[in-house]
């Protein structure tokens, strides 16, 4: 098979007319050619750091969506699955990736449970990333969360490092605001990228140090305007991700935005696309070609070089989309899952206080990171409700994995004016979290969830809805178009109750993240991610 057009050499820098061999799925040869078509052709698209689950579909389903947009490949994380299944999780993640031709990279998930703060499904100890380290399917050690036991030399987080090295695969870096010392400490253990940069000092301090750093955009946090100016002059050592991307934001675009937008800053093509395509596989040391002679032939065709339209998507040489036709099979897979607890009673939901003043957590749209702040409390009968004209609203974490008290803490920016919303994708542990108006909406929510075992629910005045999530909780059995509609659909809801977020839904999920500052929730409590302790919720004396 042969295919002619305009040849983009990114690690020549050059862009000539020329025509590609293929041969048992290589580039038998790449030679120049005068010929008439004015369509480029470049190396795939890799996204550098994403968690699939957040996609809320399966490898298989999420590779029908990302080949539209010209990737090719993922260095995935599966740290969500595996919070919730352990070992047994990534190797359902690492099978059902297996049956597509797409390029899946996994990692051993290190940091399972996340913290000892919260509830989890699963252990994964360094035994476990001894035995994930050996399997050839394991490209590196996933994001080191706990930051503090590197620091602090906690025994069982340097033998999974030990580990990674043993088996010379890289160790991948998550230290938001991590600086000076402490920074310098963290990756003198071999760690060597971060995607948490959310300022552009931040990230050249790592830079400096011999950091990679990964930009991230993703549907919830979005640091691409923060980091991006840094690429014209380290573009060999930057890469682009996603981290967590919805699937209604999945059907739209994906690596290729990220592109488009830096061709928009004028930043030269050349670095952009080596962030994009070369520097991952380079890094991670993956089987993924870069239009080449004897690579594989993974390569894209692109109506230009400004919007990186994605016209057709090679992966070891088949054409799994061809102008607006994916031409990936179905998978037939069984479910798993993990999730044990009741239904809840209105009742349950209450926070018996007096208290005068709250600690509140101020979710910041588009980012990971909060804020916390003091504001002053409503009561009604001894418990603490939400405030809807001051935006201040009740957030619940619930168990899922047993039967156990709620955890009740308080949330500013949600916005909403009616009923609540729920989701048992709440990182890292996957319990139930949950934000309403009141307690029995924020009650019935939550049962929804739990009646489907998994999944994101919307209740208003009127109506009931819920997209139910049987795969470990956090993902559809159903394909791409199916999950993407039934998801937008939500979150027109949760925007129509009052919800001026952008992705309601994705920053709900991260409000039970511990490791990201500057405070959360957990289903034990109120939880300070700049000090590593649990928080009051109710304050007295200010």
């Amino acid at each position: 098979m042969k295919i002619q057009g305009q040849i983009v050499d990114i690690q020549n820098k050059r862009i000539y007319k020329g025509e590609i061999a293929i041969k048992a799925g290589k580039i038998a040869s790449i030679e120049e050619k005068d010929h008439d078509v004015n369509h480029y052709i470049l190396p795939g698209f890799v996204d550098a750091h994403i968690h699939i689950e957040s996609s809320m579909l399966v490898p298989s389903e999420f590779a029908k969506l990302a080949v539209r947009h010209g990737t090719v490949s993922t260095v995935s994380d599966p740290h969500e699955i595996a919070n919730v299944l352990g070992v047994k999780g990534v190797e359902f993640m690492i099978a059902n990736g297996k049956q597509t031709p797409f390029k899946f990279n996994f990692g051993a998930p290190s940091c399972v449970p996340a913290t000892n703060f919260e509830s989890a499904g699963a252990v994964i100890d360094s035994e476990d990333i001894k035995t994930l380290m050996a399997n050839p399917d394991i490209k590196y050690l996933a994001e080191m969360m706990n930051y503090p036991g590197v620091l602090f030399n906690d025994e069982e987080v340097l033998k999974k490092i030990a580990w990674a090295k043993h088996y010379n695969k890289p160790v991948d870096g998550h230290a938001p605001g991590l600086r000076g010392d402490d920074i310098t400490k963290y990756i003198a253990a071999g760690i060597s990228t971060d995607h948490e940069c959310f300022t552009y000092d931040e990230a050249l301090e790592k830079l400096q140090k011999g950091m990679k750093v990964i930009i991230r955009e993703g549907s919830a946090a979005k640091n691409f305007e923060a980091l991006i100016d840094l690429l014209p002059e380290h573009f060999e050592n930057m890469m682009f991700c996603s981290d967590d991307k919805h699937p209604d934001d999945l059907l739209l675009n994906h690596i290729n935005k990220l592109c488009a937008r830096a061709i928009t800053k004028e930043i030269d093509l050349f670095k952009v696309l080596q962030a994009a395509c070369i520097n991952p596989v380079k890094h991670y040391n993956l089987d993924v070609g870069l239009l080449q002679e004897n690579d594989a032939a993974d390569f894209i065709v692109v109506e230009d070089l400004k919007q990186f339209k994605t016209l057709q998507t090679y992966i070891n040489g088949a054409l799994v989309y061809d102008f607006g036709k994916v031409n990936i099979k179905d998978v037939v897979f069984k479910n798993l899952n993990n999730f044990n607890c009741d239904k809840k009673e209105i009742s349950e939901f209450r926070y018996e206080s007096s208290a005068k003043k709250i600690r509140v957590i101020e979710c910041l749209d588009g980012e990971l990171v909060t804020n916390q702040v003091i504001t002053n409390s409503l009561i009604d009968n001894g418990n603490l409700i939400s405030n809807t004209e001051t935006d201040v609203l009740k957030i619940t974490v619930v168990n899922r994995y047993n039967n156990a008290k709620p955890a009740i803490a308080f949330i500013k920016n949600f916005g909403l004016k009616e009923g609540a919303i729920a989701s048992s994708v709440g990182h890292d542990s996957h319990n139930i979290i949950a934000v309403g108006v009141d307690d029995a909406s924020i009650c019935k929510a939550v049962n929804a969830i739990i009646e489907a075992k998994g999944g994101i629910s919307a209740v208003n005045n009127s109506e009931e809805k819920t997209v139910a999530l049987p795969v470990a909780g956090i993902m559809s059995d159903k394909n791409g178009e199916t999950i993407g509609k039934q998801y937008a659909t939500l979150d027109a809801m949760a925007k129509q109750m009052g919800s001026k977020l952008n992705a309601p839904y994705m920053s709900l999920s991260f409000m039970a993240l511990l490791v990201i500052p500057a405070l959360k929730l957990s289903d034990k409590g109120l939880f300070n991610g700049s000090t590593f302790e649990f928080a009051r919720l109710d304050i007295d004396n200010l």
